[in-house]
């Protein structure tokens, strides 16, 4: 009764903490009863315990941590969770030495009772206080005091602590062989509690080998029993407990998974697991093992299942081309099924493969090392083992690619041959568009919805009627809004109904209907979130004195309408109780109907927020910390599966259109006190401020959100938009009215400090390492662009000459009109052409170097970006074009007398043609018409014909700047792609002989040009040895020193993260004719659809196309050390990078691959080794 809270069972998902001295030699034969308990922590005053003791026989079993009571201190600066993680509490026993260790060598000796209580009483006190209070709640644990030999003061004094920090007797537990040792014991323990206290929870004159026999009887599972995988030669191995439990990032899914439950148990608590399943909760292993055996019904197979198991079939063929990681996506629409379809995969398959599902608490690396062991135990070759399916649940896309990529370094470090599958990664993911989600990934995907077929319908309609019988359709509300398939008239109504049904009678005063409300709001708002049971009792303020009845006093605190909709679920880790909405939709409306029109939305969050019961409590905090800030910080996003993409949280959205922006204003004002004045939330204050043109305030925000963090680029991005905004309206205000310079000097200076707040972000970002901040570049030129236009317009400059303006802006002349009013800003207007071509040629530059369809930077800064720019290219083409517009000076018309156009203007004229960088010089090659002038569409080959007539007839003794000649050269490439024959073309020695203007000392060249050299001087097959030797070395030096800018460009940012943008691969022709650029591929896959077209890509299918081996070269190498080799004149190595690394063969091979051209030098692709 004292272990199993009254229960025929004892709880499988209780902890135990024990407390126990020196065992005899005898008893540790009979510590079976402890094997099988959910043991948090062991204090053990035992100093031989290590070497003779009960941890000597324990460890036999089970994997143990070794702590101190020191250790329990936590480190400055880590919290509760990331101390549990740290010290791996819940995932192995923590065994304390609270007396020192004799085998210990560093100096832990033990000490007698006087020495003990003056240097060690503090740290158990310490040590007891921080679990009682912080780490395990009350009532989800017992404390078993095992007497096995005499007691002493220290032994006495771990009893005092525990029940001073637990605040009460009820959760202890005393077990006694000896009558001397219990009266001591007692004797102490009437000092804190009474006689019968201390009576009712004791156990005297049981021998522990009877102790072990009783105990076994009612514990949840089968003593010792040991799980099984399965292994490549169709056999079973033994999967040894320690080792499992020292692999703790993986939940490992064995061929005889949950077969060790006692029958007792299944049959106390299978009617319970199943209606917790179809209630709202998530599929249990057990839940499946249940159906296997015909004890409950089957767990239906949703159409999904189907085409998830083909692809994982798929990937089991043998393929010299198969990668050793495959990934598949299953996206779904939550509380569709697709967890469900997730785990019923991994249960399915777990005779042929390894299966384990991901605790994405536990960092890439840790996954990646218990993966690979995974894959490898018990197995004796590394070549040979069965593939393992790992299961990822709601994360991140930025965390499964850092998964990814460490498993592929181990393979690849593993020298693993070609063509053998090692892992399958499964990511299932919540999305409210699933379909969409899939065309835009680039790997294998499935989509669920709430959208039923005809089969799924008869299989739900027939399950339904069988549930029904079983349990009043209240209890299975989820099943049931499953089976009516969401339609949001149909289910709409039906959630209506039951929440008006079910809240008929509620008392809308008290405080658990408050409960049920808080609950509500946040899983409307928050997904995933949740309430600890522990923060539940705190704030119904629930005392319960005997553990047994602690559940029942929970639920019987609630009214029965609380008791329908709040589900309780387990942490899969602490085993802690966590309260939740059933269901999403019917959080939503209990918002609706319990709020009405009385109390809005933003009274609720403001009073949650202000909840000093539920903010300070401490058991799970860390969580409900989180969950809080999410609701007033979290933003949607369409890559984390949201509908759209938002400015603010969804709450804060709601409040502010729904009800209005001063009430959104006031609960973020509220969330930057709660959260200790965090910067973060004053930079939402000045983003929602600006949003409602209050720019004063917003301006305020923006600086006390920098005075927090002034390096950091985001804050100095949102103080930009503020001033940016701000200027936009002011400008927006005076359009009805006549602009004078005197009117317009307080819309200057707005525009101004804007620019200068980009440009401190612009600083910000190149010196931080780890983020690629592009924010504050664009923000120079959006604005500086709006401010031409605006400076353009005054009559002072329109009324005369376009030149005028020109003149002023670039030069000392200032005319008169403006001398005066402008005063203060002549020096920063007429530094705008500077930092706006700075800011262009940066972002030229920085898409010249990387793909642009990436969203990396988005999962970790989507709180901190102000906006981003998704299509970066074409802004820039037009951003280009606009800037040449208004520094040439010039009409537009291509009729236009070149003669009198001055260096300045033509260089001007070429940037808006197009032609100011390589970026949108080659995005010409993209573009079927472009538009150069007032309705005008030319083709991209008259645009570049323009480009190339604006410079120099005699470039080479024009004695052009470094960045005109990398532009003139990037011409004649784009133009030689789309027409050979132009006569504007000039011969490709004569752009080799220019570029000999490049600076002879390489570090002194820009990216471009050095690009440019690899391109010109890449040998042909028909030049002489000395030409080749000659060309080898400038291509040599060349790509030497693009490597490191290229190192220094991507700083600490991991290189899949910012992956290299490939422009020209090599062909089989001469001169200009060896090159094919990029865009030639679209003609060869314009036939596949965008979703089609990028797993191709993904896949490398694309190089198999037999049009693709007619266009490119294929060029012939060899691999040494898992690096790609060409050979150079008299036998020189020429190192081409792998575009994948995992595609280099381990050995020593010749291969053949396609040669593909970046600014980082050449890269490899398509790595084959020749058979």
């Amino acid at each position: 009764m004292l272990i199993t809270g009254g229960k025929k069972i004892m709880d499988k998902e209780k902890w135990h903490v024990l407390v126990t001295n020196r065992f005899l030699e005898k008893d540790l034969q009979s510590i079976d009863f402890l094997l099988n308990m959910n043991i948090f922590c062991m204090f053990d005053f035992d100093p031989d315990s290590n070497v003779s003791g009960l941890c000597h026989e324990y460890s036999k079993h089970h994997a143990v941590n070794r702590h101190f009571m020191q250790n329990y201190k936590i480190p400055s600066g880590l919290s509760i969770r990331e101390f549990e993680s740290h010290l791996r509490l819940f995932d192995q026993i923590s065994w304390i030495f609270c007396n020192g260790r004799n085998d210990f060598k560093g100096n832990e000796p033990p000490c007698d009772e006087k020495t003990w209580v003056k240097t060690k009483r503090t740290l158990l006190k310490d040590c007891v206080s921080l679990i009682c209070k912080d780490i395990l709640p009350k009532g989800t644990f017992h404390v078993i005091f095992l007497l096995t030999s005499p007691v002493d003061t220290p032994f006495l004094n771990t009893f005092y602590e525990f029940i001073t920090d637990m605040e009460g007797h009820e959760d202890i537990i005393c077990l006694a062989e000896s009558e001397e040792n219990f009266k001591k014991w007692q004797r102490f323990a009437l000092g804190s509690c009474d006689m019968e206290t201390v009576n009712s929870s004791s156990v005297v004159g049981m021998t522990i080998s009877q102790i072990n026999a009783t105990l076994q009887q009612v514990q949840p599972t089968t003593t010792r029993a040991m799980k099984r995988l399965p292994i490549r030669v169709k056999g079973e191995c033994f999967l040894d407990t320690r080792e499992e439990e020292m692999r703790c990032s993986l939940e490992i899914l064995s061929l005889n998974h949950c077969e060790e439950t006692s029958p007792e148990f299944i049959e106390s608590e299978k009617e319970t697991i199943e209606q917790q399943f179809y209630h709202g909760g998530k599929v249990t292993w057990m839940n499946l093992w249940l159906a296997d055996k015909n004890i409950v019904g089957e767990v239906i197979q949703r159409d999904a299942y189907s085409e998830v198991n083909s692809l994982v079939k798929d990937c089991l063929c043998w393929s010299l081309d198969r990668a050793p990681i495959s990934c598949i996506n299953i996206y779904h629409h939550p509380g569709s099924g697709g967890s469900t379809v997730a785990r019923q995969i991994l249960w399915n398959n777990r005779r042929d493969l390894r299966c384990a599902v991901v605790k994405p608490s536990y960092s890439a690396m840790v996954v990646s090392e218990d993966a690979i062991w995974l894959r490898e135990y018990e197995e004796k070759d590394p070549q040979k083992c069965l593939p393992v399916l790992l299961l990822f649940e709601d994360c991140d896309q930025e965390y499964l690619e850092d998964v990814k990529h460490e498993l592929t370094v181990a393979v690849n470090t593993k020298k693993i041959a070609r063509g053998t599958l090692c892992f399958i990664l499964l990511s299932c993911r919540r999305s409210h568009n699933p379909e969409k989600m899939c065309k835009e990934s680039v790997q294998q995907n499935v989509s669920i919805t709430h959208k039923l077929s005809e089969t799924e319908k008869k299989q739900f309609s027939k399950k339904r009627q069988s549930l029904e019988e079983q349990f009043k359709p209240e209890f299975i509300l989820t099943f049931v809004l499953m089976s009516e398939e969401f339609e949001s008239h149909k289910i709409a109504e039906y959630v209506k109904q039951f929440v008006k049904h079910l809240l008929q009678g509620i008392d809308y005063n008290s405080v658990v209907t408050k409960l049920v409300l808080y609950v509500a709001l946040l899983n409307t708002y928050v997904q995933n979130s949740f309430i600890s049971q522990s923060h539940c009792e705190a704030l119904l303020a629930l005392s319960c004195h005997l553990d047994r009845f602690r559940q029942h006093a929970f639920e019987t605190s609630l009214s029965e309408q609380a008791r329908l909709v709040l589900i309780h679920l387990r942490d899969e880790n602490t085993y802690i109780t966590l309260i939740r909405i059933i269901h999403p939709l019917v959080a939503k409306e209990i918002l609706h109907q319990l709020l009405g029109d009385k109390e809005p939305q933003s009274c609720l969050a403001l009073d949650l927020l202000n909840n000093d019961v539920l903010f300070e409590h401490r058991f799970a905090k860390d969580q409900y910390m989180k969950f809080l800030r999410d609701l007033f910080m979290t933003r949607r996003r369409i890559s984390k599966g949201d509908e759209l993409d938002s400015f603010f949280s969804p709450l804060i959205e709601h409040v502010r259109e729904k009800e209005c922006p001063d009430k959104a204003i006031e609960l973020l004002k509220a969330a930057y006190k709660r959260f200790h004045e965090d910067a973060f939330f004053a930079q939402q204050l000045a983003r929602l401020n600006y949003k409602h043109d209050r720019f004063e305030e917003a301006e305020q925000w923006a600086k006390t959100a920098v005075a927090k963090r002034p390096n950091n680029s985001y804050f100095l991005d949102t103080k930009g938009q503020v001033y940016r905004q701000w200027f936009i309206a002011k400008f927006k205000a005076m359009k009805q009215t006549e602009k004078t310079p005197e009117s317009i000097v307080g819309t200057v200076e707005t525009a101004l400090k804007a620019i200068e707040c980009f440009q401190e972000c612009e600083k910000a970002a190149v010196e931080d390492n780890d983020t690629i901040n592009n924010a504050g570049f664009f923000g120079v030129v959006e604005v500086g662009s709006e401010l031409l236009k605006l400076i353009s317009s005054l009559d002072v400059f329109s009324r005369r000459n376009h030149s005028q303006c020109i003149k002023y802006l670039l030069s000392g002349y200032v005319p008169a009109e403006v001398e005066i009013p402008w005063e203060n800003f002549h020096g920063k207007l007429k530094n705008l052409q500077k930092i706006m071509l700075e800011a262009l040629e940066w972002i030229s530059e920085d898409l010249s170097y990387f793909q642009t369809d990436l969203n990396t930077d988005e999962e970790k800064t989507s709180e901190t970006v102000e906006r981003t720019t998704k299509h970066p290219m074409h802004w820039l083409v037009n951003k280009s074009s606009t800037y040449g517009k208004y520094f040439s000076g010039v009409s537009q018309s291509k009729d236009q007398n070149q003669g009198k156009l001055t260096p300045v203007m033509k260089r001007m004229m070429i940037y808006h043609h197009g032609g100011g960088n390589i970026t949108t010089i080659f995005s010409l090659l993209t573009n079927q018409k472009v538009c150069c002038g007032p309705n005008k569409p030319e083709s991209p080959v008259m645009v570049l014909e323009q480009i190339i007539s604006l410079y120099p007839s005699n470039p080479m003794g024009a004695q052009m700047p470094q960045a005109d000649l990398v532009h003139y050269i990037a011409s004649h490439f784009a133009l030689s792609c789309l027409s050979t024959q132009s006569p504007k073309l000039a011969a490709f020695k004569d752009l080799q002989s220019l570029s000999e203007q490049f600076p002879k000392e390489k570090q002194r060249c820009l990216p471009s040009a050095l690009f440019l050299l690899v391109l010109l001087f890449w040998p042909e097959e028909q030049d002489t040895e000395v030409d080749k030797e000659r060309k080898y070395k400038t291509v040599l030096s060349a790509v030497e020193h693009l490597q490191r800018l290229y190192d220094k460009k991507l700083k600490d940012i991991p290189p899949r993260k910012k992956r290299i943008y490939t422009h020209f691969f090599l062909s089989n022709g001469t001169g200009f004719e060896k090159f094919v650029h990029k865009s030639k591929f679209e003609t060869i896959t314009n036939m596949f659809s965008v979703s089609e077209k990028r797993l191709k890509w993904f896949s490398g299918q694309v190089w198999k196309m037999p049009k693709m081996s007619k266009l490119l070269k294929c060029v012939t190498g060899w691999t040494e050390d898992e690096k790609v080799f060409l050979e150079g004149p008299k036998g020189m190595k020429f190192h081409i990078p792998a575009l994948k690394t995992s595609s280099v063969p381990h050995n020593n091979e010749n291969v053949t691959f396609y040669l593909g051209f970046t600014l980082k030098g050449p890269v490899a692709y398509n790595i084959t080794v020749q058979t």
